[in-house]
C-alpha cells in the first residue's frame, strides 16, 4: 500500500521533534563521591528519562592530564630492628665444648711379610709396621689402671691353679688337669672344677691324702671323677682323657708329665696349645706361643696375619715375634680378650687402641663416643643426705650411671 504524502508529510514533523527534544547522556569522569548519599538534591544533570548515572571505570580512572608525581627522595625507608631475646635454653646452658680433634692419621699398617734372600735362599719375616706400638699400648691397659687389668685370668688362669704346697711333681700334674679340663670352659668355672678336684677327690687307700694327686686319679671311678668336672665342658670326653692320661703316665713316664713337646701331644686331650702352655708353666721352658681362641681372634683383628686355624696363627707369629714374648703374649691377649676385646660386644669406646687408630677392625661409633670429654661431679643429695658422684658430659647431659661415695648423716 502505497503512502500518500499527507502521510509523509506528518511522520517527517514527529520525528524532527523527537530530534530537538531528546539528549544523549554524556559520559563523565567525577570522582566516587558523587556516589555518596546526601539530603541535597542530586548534582549529576537529570533529563526527561532521570539523573544520569555515570561509568564506574570513568569513575575510578585517574584524569587523562595528570602527571605522575616526582619522587624528590632517593633514601632507603628506615627499618624497624629489634634484638631478639636468648632463649632461656642458651642462657642457661653451659657452653658446648668443642670436639677433641681426632688423632693424626696414621699411614696405613703393612702386615708381616716374607722374604727370599736370593744369594742365601734364606726366607725371613718382616713384623707389622706397627707391632710395637700396639703392643706395648695392650701392655699398658693390662696393667693395674688400666681398663683390660683384672681379668680372669689374673688370678684363675692355667698356670695359678696349681696348689703351692704340694710336692712338684703334683704342682705339675695340677698345671697338666687345668689346662685339660680349660678347653671350651671359662676361667671362672675352671678354676670351681679344679678347687673340687683338690679338696674332694677321694684317697686311693685309707690313710692316704685326699685331693688331687695321680694315685688319686688312678683310683677313682670315673662317674665320681665326672660329677665332679660336671661343669666344664664336654666333661665325659674329659673324664675318659684324664683317665688314660693317668695311665699313661704311670707307665710311661714315671708318674710324672712330659717335659717336651711330642711328649705331652702324645697324651689323649692335649693340643700343641695346651702343651706350649704346659711346658712353659710347669718346666719353665718356653719353646713356642700358646695360641688359643683369644689370640688367634684378636691377631687377624689387627691384621698381624690371615689365618684360618689357631695352629696357622702359631706358626705365622713365632716367624717374626721377639722370642722374649713368646710366654707373655698369651697372657696378655687372653685378658685383652675377656674384659676390653670381648667376643661378643667390644667395648672399643675403652680401648685407648681404637682411640688412638691403631686398630683397624674397632668401631667408629663407640670410638668416637668414648673420645668425648667427660667429667665427674660430686653431689649431695639433699634429700637423704648421700653424696653420690654422677658422670656428666660437657654437653650438660648426666648420664644414668650414679655411685654412691659415702653415706652421710642426716643433720
Amino acid at each position: 500500500m502505497m503512502r500518500s504524502p499527507r502521510q509523509s508529510k506528518g511522520t517527517a514533523k514527529l520525528l524532527e521533534h523527537h530530534a530537538t527534544t531528546t539528549t544523549t547522556p554524556r559520559r563523565t569522569t567525577r570522582s566516587l563521591s558523587r556516589f555518596a548519599y546526601t539530603d541535597t538534591a542530586s548534582p549529576w544533570p537529570t533529563s526527561k528519562h532521570g539523573p544520569q548515572t555515570p561509568d564506574i571505570e570513568d569513575s575510578i580512572s585517574p584524569p587523562a592530564n595528570a602527571k605522575k608525581r616526582r619522587r624528590t627522595s632517593t633514601a632507603r625507608p628506615a627499618v624497624k630492628t629489634e634484638l631478639v631475646e636468648d632463649s632461656i635454653r642458651s642462657i642457661c646452658s653451659p657452653p658446648k665444648a668443642a670436639a677433641p680433634p681426632p688423632p693424626a692419621r696414621r699411614a696405613a699398617r703393612k702386615p708381616a711379610t716374607r722374604k727370599t734372600d736370593p744369594t742365601t735362599g734364606e726366607t725371613r719375616t718382616s713384623p707389622p709396621s706397627d707391632w710395637e706400638d700396639t703392643y706395648n699400648t695392650v701392655k699398658k691397659m693390662r696393667a693395674p689402671g688400666g681398663p683390660a687389668h683384672g681379668a680372669a685370668v689374673d688370678t684363675m688362669g692355667c698356670e695359678r691353679l696349681a696348689d703351692r704346697t704340694a710336692s712338684a711333681r703334683d704342682q705339675r700334674f695340677h698345671t697338666l688337669i687345668s689346662l685339660m679340663l680349660s678347653s671350651q670352659t671359662k676361667d671362672t668355672v675352671n678354676a670351681v672344677a679344679m678347687q673340687r678336684l683338690k679338696t674332694e677327690l677321694p684317697a686311693h687307700e685309707p690313710g692316704a691324702p685326699v685331693g688331687l694327686n695321680l694315685d688319686n686319679v688312678l683310683a677313682v671311678d670315673a662317674s665320681v671323677l665326672n660329677g665332679l668336672i660336671w661343669a666344664v665342658g664336654f666333661h665325659n670326653n674329659k673324664t675318659k682323657y684324664i683317665k688314660q692320661a693317668a695311665v699313661i703316665l704311670r707307665d710311661q713316664w714315671n708318674g710324672d708329665i712330659p717335659d717336651s713337646i711330642d711328649g705331652l701331644t702324645s697324651l689323649p686331650g692335649v693340643g700343641p696349645k695346651m702343651a706350649y702352655l704346659c711346658l712353659s708353666a710347669a718346666w719353665n721352658r718356653t719353646e713356642g706361643i700358646g695360641v688359643d681362641v683369644h689370640v688367634h681372634r684378636i691377631t687377624n683383628l689387627w691384621g698381624w696375619n690371615k689365618t684360618k686355624t689357631p695352629e696357622e696363627t702359631r706358626l705365622a707369629l713365632q716367624s717374626w715375634l721377639p722370642r722374649d714374648k713368646w710366654r707373655e703374649i698369651n697372657w696378655l691377649l687372653v685378658g685383652f680378650g675377656q674384659t676390653v676385646c670381648l667376643p661378643v660386644g667390644r667395648r672399643c669406646g675403652d680401648c685407648d687402641l681404637g682411640l688412638q687408630g691403631l686398630c683397624k677392625a674397632a668401631e667408629r661409633k663407640k670410638v668416637m663416643e668414648g673420645r668425648r670429654v667427660k667429667q665427674e661431679e660430686t653431689i649431695k643429695d639433699e634429700g637423704t643426705g648421700r653424696v653420690v658422684k654422677k658422670e656428666v658430659l660437657v654437653e650438660g647431659v648426666v648420664s644414668v650411671k650414679e655411685e654412691v661415695v659415702d653415706e652421710l648423716p642426716r643433720e
